[in-house]
């Protein structure tokens, strides 16, 4: 089942040229940068992987922010890490998985997982690979 927009808030677009050892650039410039297969030899370089890891490490972080001012929790000194692995899938192709990983200081940790779980159920990235990718969340 999809999950139509109502509205369109913001959209952006990005173009790929040569795959994972290639080049990435977004219409407004800001990513503009070489791409290269994980454990490449010579200077590190972005791959998919490592995109998708700051966007939803992002975005998550913006959920998290989100939904604890609903409940009066300040989570300015949180972070989120998503650790994204990439492999053969029983498919017979390849795909991702996350690990989400959050901290949020001065929060107990049984409110700090209410508050993640909401996170997750709010955030678009979540929102999107729900039912299609491993995705673990872990409250450090």
């Amino acid at each position: 089942m999809t999950i139509a927009l109502t509205k369109i808030a913001y959209t952006t677009a990005a173009t790929a040229k040569g795959g994972r050892a290639g080049h990435v650039a977004s219409e407004d410039g800001v990513l503009d940068l070489d791409t290269a297969q994980p454990g490449s030899s010579g200077e590190p370089k972005a791959n998919p992987e490592t995109l998708f890891a700051a966007g939803y490490a992002a975005c998550f972080q913006g959920a998290l922010g989100n939904r604890a001012k609903t409940k009066g929790v300040d989570t300015s000194d949180s972070t989120v890490t998503a650790e994204v692995s990439f492999g053969p899938s029983e498919d017979g192709g390849f795909g991702i998985a996350v690990e989400l990983k959050v901290s949020i200081p001065g929060v107990d940790p049984e409110q700090a997982r209410e508050l993640v779980e909401l996170a997750h159920e709010f955030c678009p990235y979540s929102k999107a690979t729900k039912g299609n990718i491993d995705v673990t969340l872990t409250v450090e």
